[in-house]
């Protein structure tokens, strides 16, 4: 539409723009940090691209708000919590609405928690709106006008029948579902001037049935023009594709809160890492620069994953405390043994021991072009008679193997288990324990694992079938930032990371359960 007709519709109310400033500037105050108690002073990105849009342009004919539905991807920083609980105060206190129903939305309580907690200590901290206001746990009330801020997420019971006047919806690319998101939308449609205000950071779903890329897709194409909709105010900081990770002009695209509340050092910092990892590179891209990405990425670049190697004596290694990780194949692959032992006073050591069927080593060498044959004559790899796993062997030589350390457990996917792991649980006596694959139990070792190795922390004695499984992984993402190899993406085998990594595992849930083995040299960092 022209501008000569959007004229002719809207006008821009400018002492309502400024009574939404003044409300925000006078009365709610900084909650944390070096500014805790000192009124808020708006940067001029949030009062032009946001605040005095939202409450200053108005249709001609009613006098109600223009702009009913806000989307705002910003990247992490910048200051979005913040923004939030000014908005659904100023909708609380100050709304010209009576019986305003205002919500805090987010894909679970703790997330949808963070705008509300923030703008109930602003309004403890202001002597005025806490006389006005009664505040509890999860509400906050205005008895005088009748208005109310409560706090919904998805992971409670939905329910209907919410007349909302103003929804805040937070981190919109963490849903898994879209119905909160629908249910409090279509509630807005009984209000004369609804404000449906969507803050996040880009996703790494773009798919046509994730509610975020649908909302971001068409907030694009409304920003540059290609849908109509008068209503909806689309404002998206973000560097593009592009553009060079390592520049600093970059970063202050998706940035506008650079210098006061995100800083130079600390993207300086970050861009280096995603440099050296290849897997963050996409989180970099994704959380600090707001591109979307892909949920599937390399995971460490073999550069990096080289470095963590010296020569050691092994023989310091007997009677060393130890812990496993048994990935095993169901019938001809790759069957996997990762032993990790925590050092004192060097780089901890991982130990991982390889079987396969040797015709399956064989064929699988000559059609892949992998070294099978190679890795097998320098003992890397033992081969197994046969064209199927033979776990009677593979049993053996683990006995023999864990004879010399001071093994304290052995995790396999439970999911994968066989009778082999009840003759070593069962028949051997070695402590055995179940492993799941999901996030859950595979993000906190992946990302253990991944500060050791950019630490250089670790030392996998140059195995070069560990090394080539390294190159092979690919690493998922969920929204929540947790991490896990995905078996299923990886260009081949990974079964001897999957089993370093059930490894630390292992060992995390015993130092959670008794007393950390880094105790006696301290934890490094970098």
């Amino acid at each position: 539409m022209s501008t000569t007709s959007l004229s002719k519709k809207y006008y821009y109310d400018e002492k309502a723009a400024d009574r939404a400033v003044a409300f925000m500037e006078s009365h709610l105050r900084h909650c944390k940090g070096e500014l805790a108690g000192q009124l808020i002073k708006l940067e001029d990105w949030q009062k032009n691209d946001l605040i005095k849009p939202i409450f200053g342009w108005k249709h001609k004919d009613t006098g109600y708000r223009r702009y009913r539905s806000v989307y705002c991807c910003i990247a992490r920083k910048n200051g979005k919590s913040t923004i939030g609980a000014m908005v659904a105060l100023y909708m609380l206190y100050a709304d010209s609405e009576l019986g305003s129903e205002v919500f805090s939305c987010a894909g679970d309580k703790n997330q949808a928690s963070i705008i509300f907690d923030l703008a109930k200590r602003m309004v403890q901290m202001d002597p005025l709106l806490s006389s006005k206001a009664k505040v509890f746990r999860n509400s906050i009330t205005f008895p005088a006008k009748g208005n109310t801020y409560k706090v919904l997420s998805s992971d409670a019971k939905l329910q209907h029948g919410h007349n909302p006047n103003a929804v805040l919806f937070d981190e919109l690319h963490t849903q898994k579902s879209p119905e909160l998101f629908e249910t409090m939308l279509t509630g807005t449609g009984a209000r004369t001037q609804p404000l449906f205000f969507t803050m996040t950071t880009a996703g790494s779903s773009k798919t046509d049935g994730n509610i975020w890329w649908q909302q971001h897709e068409y907030s694009q194409k409304v920003k540059a023009g290609l849908i109509n909709d008068e209503a909806h105010l689309s404002v998206i900081y973000a560097a593009l594709e592009t553009d060079d990770i390592q520049c600093p002009k970059t970063w202050a695209k998706a940035n506008p809160n650079m210098g006061v509340s995100v800083f130079e050092e600390y993207l300086k910092a970050e861009s280096k890492k995603a440099s050296e990892l290849p897997a963050y590179e996409n989180t970099f891209k994704r959380l600090h620069l707001n591109i979307p990405t892909t949920s599937v990425t390399k995971w460490i670049s073999d550069s990096v994953w080289m470095e963590n190697y010296e020569d050691i004596d092994l023989e310091i290694l007997k009677n060393k405390r130890c812990w496993g990780g048994l990935d095993l194949a169901r019938t001809q692959d790759l069957s996997s043994l990762a032993l990790y032992f925590p050092m004192e006073d060097q780089k901890d050591v991982v130990l991982v021991f390889f079987w396969c069927p040797e015709e399956s080593a064989n064929l699988r060498g000559r059609k892949y072009k992998i070294p099978y044959d190679e890795w097998i004559q320098d003992g890397y790899i033992k081969a197994t008679p046969g064209d199927v796993q033979d776990y009677a062997y593979i049993r053996k030589d683990i006995n023999d193997i864990i004879s010399d350390y001071d093994l304290q457990s052995i995790s396999f996917d439970r999911w994968n288990s066989s009778m082999l792991i009840l003759q070593l649980s069962q028949d051997d006596g070695i402590p055995m324990s179940q492993f799941g694959q999901g996030y859950r139990s595979m993000s906190a070792p992946s990302k253990e694992l991944e500060k050791k190795v950019l630490k250089r922390e670790i030392n996998h004695l140059r195995n070069p079938v560990l090394r080539w499984q390294c190159e092979n992984v690919s690493l998922q993402t969920d929204p929540a930032g947790n991490i896990k190899i995905n078996k299923q993406k990886s260009s081949e085998k990974v079964d001897g990371m999957v089993a370093l990594v059930m490894a630390i595992g292992e060992m995390m849930t015993d130092e959670h359960e008794g007393e950390s083995i880094y105790n006696e040299r301290g934890i490094l960092t970098l």
